[in-house]
């Protein structure tokens, strides 16, 4: 089961989330303590914005395990960013370990994630691509589930007279129910797991979602906003900031040790705005 985190507040170093706290994403790629597998090594990626070019991020994405990466290090050490979205992987069955199939995945200033696996995909993949337009089909590179839902996503999103953390979520709530009828079409009962994140490097919205009747079966999620994220000498934590000048993380695991991280509730959403302010919506 893959780990991702999505960050969105002060410029911070990409290492002060990546490998300096107590559970970082380097460390989550081989000793993971809330997901079925503690190993995710097939691979990584990181995407991020900067303030000079909000609407092309940046992305690196390789096939080595994070842990055993050194460029991730030297570029984590030298790069800082407000916004960033990062993941390691691990592989569904069936699935190539390649570049192309490593998150985030990225369309003109969209940067797109996905932790789980969409139920029964060998069974609804070619009529997923038959609903696509030309356009979404086109953005499809590898072969993982993931990528097909983020074509989908695509075509959702344009249209919509929302604007903002509005717009994406609308976007993101009418691709999980796409999901669901395409998988009843199909006759499709493996449920889906989709914990979902997407950002357009102003504004976020990450799902925790599980199609299964036991809705805990939802892949891990958690949340710490209101504070600012300072690691110094290797401890993480959040402190007390002025009003304006807050963080928002969104993780798979909690980040460090100190206390403020809140799960989020199986099925919904969690959307931080423009402003970095945080809610929480049933899906």
């Amino acid at each position: 089961m893959c780990r991702f985190i999505v960050y969105l507040g002060q410029p911070i170093g990409l290492g002060e989330l990546l490998i300096e706290p107590v559970n970082s994403l380097i460390h989550q790629s081989f000793h993971s303590y809330a997901s079925r597998s503690p190993v995710n090594a097939d691979g990584f990626g990181i995407g991020w914005y900067s303030e000079q070019r909000r609407s092309t991020p940046a992305l690196f994405r390789s096939i080595s395990p994070a842990w055993s990466n050194h460029n991730l290090r030297r570029i984590a050490g030298a790069t800082f960013t407000d916004v960033v979205l990062a993941h390691v992987r691990a592989a569904s069955t069936n699935t190539w370990v390649s570049e192309a199939n490593c998150h985030p995945f990225v369309h003109d200033r969209y940067l797109f994630m996905h932790n789980g696996e969409v139920g029964g995909f060998r069974a609804v993949r070619r009529k997923l691509l038959s609903a696509l337009s030309d356009g979404a089909f086109e953005t499809i590179e590898g072969s993982t589930d993931s990528e097909h839902v983020f074509a989908l996503f695509l075509d959702r999103l344009y249209g919509i007279d929302a604007v903002g953390v509005d717009r994406l979520a609308i976007a993101l709530r009418a691709t999980i129910r796409a999901l669901e009828t395409l998988a009843e079409e199909c006759g499709v009962d493996e449920p889906s797991t989709l914990n979902l994140a997407i950002s357009d490097g102003r504004c976020a919205v990450v799902s925790r979602y599980s199609s299964a009747v036991d809705r805990e079966s939802a892949p891990s999620l958690y949340y710490h906003t209101g504070h600012r994220y300072r690691c110094r000498s290797g401890a993480c934590e959040m402190v007390s900031a002025r009003p304006g000048e807050h963080d928002v993380i969104v993780s798979s695991e909690p980040l460090s040790e100190d206390e403020g991280w809140e799960e989020v509730p199986p099925n919904h959403f969690a959307l931080v705005d423009e402003a970095r302010a945080l809610r929480l919506e049933p899906i």
